[in-house]
């Protein structure tokens, strides 16, 4: 089984959720990790760079998403993904 199965599993609402906030936002935080370990290596990829940006700030909009409508979900996702705030 696969990290990114296990972490499916962990924030999905009902069995086959793919599209709801809390998994968007755990599979959006593992690729956001990938990249950063792939930008510290190598520090001149800005197209990475930016793609990492642009993953940050779909991730943030997300949160406040679900900061907005599911305030408990999201102290979990928050805690689970070990998350600043």
């Amino acid at each position: 089984m696969s990290k990114t199965t296990t972490e499916l599993k962990q924030f999905q609402l009902h069995e086959g959720d793919t599209g709801s906030a809390s998994v968007q936002i755990a599979l959006l935080t593992e690729r956001i990790n990938h990249l950063t370990e792939h930008m510290n290596a190598n520090k001149k990829d800005f197209s990475s760079r930016r793609g990492l940006l642009k993953l940050v700030s779909r991730r943030r909009k997300l949160l406040d998403y679900l900061a907005d409508r599911e305030n408990e979900r999201y102290q979990e996702v928050i805690k689970a993904l070990k998350l600043r705030r």
